[in-house]
This record gives structure tokens, C-alpha cells and sequence, in this order.
């Protein structure tokens, strides 16, 4: 390798992601926009709310909403157990509770090992998925969290900005 292709290949754009599982799928979403990650807290549910919307917490005297990923992503609902996280996140001005089985990691990817997700369906796991990282023959389904945010701001509970 040349000293140019060096400097190319270390100066490439980088992203760092949050690693975590549900329904037995990797996902990863940008760290920037991650929060907190707390265990399983107590939820009160909310009548006419769509199946993937858990409930809602008190969280510091913030009423959040918690979105059971596994559910938004049409593979069935979480038995929800001690072992299952809150994924706190914030973005658009919106923060949210994101249940999932756990969190893994936190990895760094360079742009070139993000591919973009097929075109499949209209569905909303296919407008939530910004793409597919493969890193050491691991596929991390890549989330957009504004996408997720704006998709059950529709449809959820009010929001509030503070977390």
C-alpha cells in the first residue's frame, strides 16, 4: 500500500453504533443518540395504544414512552423478563424507551462496511433500517432512531424532551 492509500484508508468517516439483540437479531444505532440503558422498569399501559407500545415510565419525573422493538418490527411481543433492558434514547426533541432482550456492545464501523438495506417492502422495519454493517462476518441491522422516533410519534403516546 502507498502512503496515499494509507492516509485514505485511515482517514475513511467512522460511526460508532450501540450493539444490541431482540427477537435473536443484531441491531446497532448510532451512540450519539442513546441516553441511558436501564433494566426493566415498571410500565403503565395505555388504552388505545398500538401493540408495540409497552407503556409508558416515570423516569426522573419524565413520562417516557417504551416501544418493545421485537413488536414494532412485526416478529411478536417480548415476554418481558429481568433480563430485558430499556434502551433510553433521544432524538428530534423526542426521548423514548426502546425494550429489548440486551445490549452487546459498542462498535466502530467505517462507512465502507455499511450496506445499504434492501428494498423489500414498505413495511416499517424496512423505513426504520438505514442499513446492514458486516464486521468481523457479524450483520448488524443498522436503525435509524429519527425514523423510529417519528414512527411512533404518530401513533404513541406524547413525548416529552427532557431524558
Amino acid at each position: 500500500m502507498t502512503t496515499t492509500s494509507v492516509a485514505q484508508a485511515n482517514s475513511e468517516a467512522t460511526s460508532q453504533l450501540i450493539t444490541f439483540r431482540s427477537g435473536g437479531q443484531e441491531f446497532g444505532a448510532d451512540i450519539m443518540m442513546i441516553r441511558e440503558i436501564r433494566g426493566l422498569m415498571p410500565m403503565t399501559p395505555l388504552p388505545h395504544s398500538p401493540d408495540y407500545v409497552c407503556g409508558v415510565v416515570n423516569l426522573r419525573g419524565v413520562i417516557l414512552p417504551v416501544v418493545d422493538l421485537k413488536a414494532m418490527l412485526g416478529r411478536g411481543q417480548t415476554d418481558a423478563t429481568a433480563k430485558n433492558v430499556t434502551i433510553v434514547i433521544r432524538c428530534q426533541g423526542r426521548a423514548m424507551g426502546l425494550l429489548v432482550d440486551a445490549v452487546s456492545d459498542i462498535l466502530t464501523v467505517k462507512t465502507s462496511q455499511i450496506q445499504p438495506a434492501p428494498d423489500m417492502s414498505s413495511s416499517d422495519e424496512h423505513r426504520i433500517v438505514e442499513g446492514i454493517a458486516v464486521v468481523d462476518e457479524r450483520m448488524v441491522t443498522i436503525l435509524g432512531l429519527e425514523r423510529l422516533t417519528a414512527s411512533v410519534a404518530g401513533s404513541a403516546a406524547p413525548t416529552q424532551t427532557a431524558a
